[in-house]
């Protein structure tokens, strides 16, 4: 019998998370700070058009998703980013992590390799290894801003190099990259047209800066036939489990994505992409509030931490955690002591950053500024 060519490590957070909920099972309190889950409700207009759409017979839709959502999205991209993609660019799937997968599987082979700057977010290794591909870490230091260097990417670089991974704001890191940043990159990507660059952008909106956005896609229009641009409603809309994400890409590359699509799911939920439609489509503002609320939590969460002598943490640019840099440096030591202590985290191994803890600060402050305390406040009861 043959099968899967790797055994799936499971995700580490989602591990930490069920260890805290069998804690709050016996009856003990345990701050969660483990899942990048936001606690805000889906927008109102989200809700009442899945509402009425659910009293409809809604049937089969596209394997590649409804016109409507291809369009709300395209026409969302152009508004919020100034990128322009026609209906045949656009690959809908079960949230971006289908997408993502389902443009590794469609392009990749054994002994491909996939570039994957560290910290990163803990499912990207995994993903390319079920695809019988070689994940190639290379680590970003906090002394870099969590951020990939051209000279790093150079040296990565292989004949069998088939994607790069560009995350940003990233996960765990929340690190942004600037233009001139990207420029550099993209020079390294020029010398490589065998790689392809998947833009995973899904907290795009979560930034604590006042510029536009800025992609590879924006920098290096150049690239646009090697870019997967990777973007949905999880996050900014607090739609996590109606699990609708997209992708931007050429147009055959999308026509390999649906057809793994076809056969795997057959179809993203239909009242899903619905609610998806108006989210984009409806009140933006929602976007801006939240993200002001993210910011005064990550500020509030930063003064407490940085009272520790044990922790190091930067500021991150976007998303909503934190990565904080661990005195110790045992990160999966200091984790478990936390979850005794009553506060669950993730241990920074988990993402390519050992020495690290990753906190996600999307729950409410008073509860959040509790977590922090338990954490300064066990840690600096540990002999450096």
């Amino acid at each position: 019998m043959t099968g899967c060519p790797v055994t799936p490590s499971g995700s580490p957070i989602l591990e930490m998370a069920r260890r805290a909920a069998e804690y709050r099972a016996e009856g003990r309190r345990i701050i969660d700070l483990t899942l990048g889950e936001p606690d805000f409700a889906p927008p109102a207009h989200a809700v009442l058009a899945a509402q009425e759409a659910a009293a409809r017979p809604l049937g089969y839709a596209p394997a590649n998703g409804i016109p409507e959502l291809r369009r709300a999205a395209r026409h969302a991209l152009e508004r919020d980013r100034s990128l322009s993609y026609t209906d045949a660019e656009v690959a809908v799937g079960c949230g971006a992590k289908q997408v993502i997968f389902n443009a590794l599987f469609a392009t990749l082979g054994p002994g491909d390799e996939v570039i994957i700057p560290a910290p990163y977010w803990a499912s990207y290794p995994d993903l390319v290894r079920l695809c019988g591909a070689v994940p190639v870490i290379v680590p970003c230091s906090a002394d870099s801003g969590f951020r990939l260097a051209p000279d790093a990417l150079e040296a990565a670089m292989t004949a069998r190099t088939r994607w790069v991974v560009l995350n940003a704001p990233g996960n765990p890191s929340g690190a942004t990259y600037s233009h001139d940043a990207l420029a550099g990159l993209a020079e390294v990507l020029r010398r490589h047209p065998s790689a392809m660059i998947l833009s995973d952008e899904i907290y795009a909106h979560i930034r604590y800066d006042e510029g536009e956005y800025i992609g590879i896609a924006q920098v290096a229009p150049d690239l646009r036939e090697r870019i997967l641009l990777v973007d949905g409603v999880s996050k900014a809309y607090a739609m996590t489990g109606w699990r609708v994400g997209w992708g931007f890409g050429p147009a055959d590359l999308v026509r390999r994505i649906t057809a793994v699509q076809t056969q795997n799911c057959t179809q993203t939920a239909t009242v899903s992409q619905i609610a998806a439609v108006a989210a984009l489509e409806g009140d933006q503002g929602v976007l801006a509030e939240r993200c002001e609320t993210y910011r005064r939590r990550r500020d509030a969460a930063l003064a407490i931490l940085r009272q520790s002598r044990h922790l190091d943490t930067l500021e991150p640019d976007g998303a909503f955690y934190l990565l904080p840099r661990l005195a110790t440096g045992d990160d999966l030591a200091a984790a478990d002591t936390l979850l005794e202590a009553g506060c669950a985290t993730v241990p920074g191994s988990a993402f390519g950053a050992p020495g690290h803890l990753r906190l996600s600060f999307a729950t409410d402050i008073a509860t959040l500024e509790e977590g922090c305390r338990i954490i300064v406040a066990t840690l600096d009861g540990i002999p450096a």
